[in-house]
């Protein structure tokens, strides 16, 4: 079973420079430049930036906040995502002192840009990798990927002994920043940021006593041949033509679907047996009395848990089913706050807020959840090997973390709250030339 062993010895989540930061006022500039909008649309569009979770120092594609949303490049989009891929790969190599020919296996998981040669093809040639590697390129797959790419790079190595792994997680946001102006398509704007990480896995026993954490478990799940949870988050034109992703109503009904199948596989492998004759025993119980309540506690198997940051509403649901308390909450609450949702690469920065805030203790086990398009819920756990206390990619803000809910007011939400005015619904007028102050 060693040979088996999937060991986590880094991470290297991606920070923008300071040029990149997309505020409040930088969107709501960007929003008045589409000409498409009017006053419903974006009275919508500013409750939802103002209510979203999202601080002031997220991180926004070049092309966009040049105003060039409408004309991506394919030279644009490879350079936003050379930014993110190279400058993680470089710090992993540097910090580990594993070189890239050490790499075996290669794995890059970026949902929306698929360019040939392949973005694996891409770092193998920036860093002169061996000609035996393998390479895979994963697509499509959403939010969710990064987890993806964790099971494979696992099954990989039963067949690979002492192996290097490299796995890639990010998006690219400037190439598919919707310009239309329906609602249920303009959510990806006001949510989605720049981010992504790279993480470096082994299957080495002899690297053990270097690793930060053991896979322990790893479940996947896809609903896709159900037509509502597969046409639930997809990537569609509207009427206009324009290239974005429709969030249905069914969205939140396939996610606790996909969810609730894939704990019944992860939880008999993660809860000690007592917790299970108690849900058992109670869940009988409950056939005579239905008042009596058939909860699982899962921090009887589980200390932490690594919500995917994908919106306010994406962490309430979750942590309500779970029975999360908001300490549970927090590092997925903070990372979206300072980075917002960065899609598979999400979960490695509220992985960062944990470390950096020193909550990983040797022998804890961590639960990560993620879900994405398809419809897709993929969860893993994990074994912390030794106490973690890495500033990492927060360490220049995290005396500012947490932050209180009730200081997470937008600031703007008082300078925009005219777009509040019920009394205002019947006017339609041209926005464009608004001058910011």
């Amino acid at each position: 079973m060693r040979s088996h062993s999937c060991y986590m010895l880094a991470y290297e989540c991606f920070k923008a420079t300071d040029d990149r930061k997309l505020d409040t006022e930088s969107c709501v500039k960007i929003v008045l430049r589409n000409k498409n909008l009017g006053l419903d649309q974006y009275r919508f569009l500013l409750q939802t930036m103002v209510n979203s979770g999202l601080g002031e120092e997220t991180y926004g594609p070049r092309n966009v906040l040049a105003g060039r949303e409408e004309t991506p490049t394919l030279m644009e989009a490879h350079e936003e995502m050379d930014e993110i891929m190279f400058g993680t790969l470089d710090n992993l190599f540097s910090k580990t002192g594993v070189s890239p020919p050490d790499i075996d296996i290669l794995v890059v998981d970026v949902s929306l840009f698929s360019p040939s040669p392949s973005l694996t093809a891409r770092i193998v040639n920036r860093y002169k990798m061996r000609d035996n590697i393998k390479s895979f390129s994963l697509s499509g797959m959403g939010c969710s990927a990064s987890m993806v790419a964790i099971d494979l790079v696992q099954n990989l190595f039963k067949s690979h002994k002492n192996a290097f792994a490299v796995v890639v997680s990010s998006e690219t946001i400037g190439p598919h920043w919707y310009c239309g102006k329906e609602n249920s398509m303009m959510l990806s704007n006001c949510l989605f940021r720049s981010g992504g990480c790279s993480v470096l896995l082994t299957n080495k026993s002899c690297l053990k006593h270097k690793a930060l954490m053991k896979l322990k478990h790893s479940v996947r799940t896809n609903i896709g041949s159900n037509d509502e949870a597969y046409g639930c988050c997809i990537q569609i034109e509207d009427q206009q033509g324009y290239n974005g992703f429709l969030l249905t109503r069914n969205l939140t009904k396939a996610a606790a679907k996909a969810f609730t199948m894939n704990l019944k596989v992860l939880v008999p492998k993660i809860l000690p047996i007592r917790e299970l004759i108690r849900f058992a025993v109670i869940s009988i119980c409950k056939t005579n009395n239905k008042t009596a309540k058939s909860s699982l506690n899962l921090k009887t198997g589980i200390q932490h848990f690594c919500i995917h940051p994908g919106g306010r509403a994406v962490i309430d649901g979750l942590g309500k089913s779970l029975g999360l308390n908001e300490y549970d909450m927090e590092p997925a609450r903070m990372a979206l706050h300072r980075f917002g949702n960065t899609s598979a690469g999400g979960l490695w920065y509220v992985l960062g807020y944990m470390e950096a805030k020193k909550r990983l203790k040797k022998g804890d086990k961590l639960l990560m959840i993620s879900l994405g398009a398809g419809f897709m819920c993929n969860n893993c756990v994990w074994e912390v090997m030794k106490d973690l206390g890495n500033g990492n990619v927060w360490e220049h803000c995290m005396d500012l973390y947490p932050i209180p809910r009730k200081n997470m007011i937008n600031p703007f939400a008082d300078k925009y709250s005219w777009i509040n005015d019920e009394r205002l619904n019947f006017v339609r007028m041209d926005l464009s030339n608004i001058i910011l102050s």
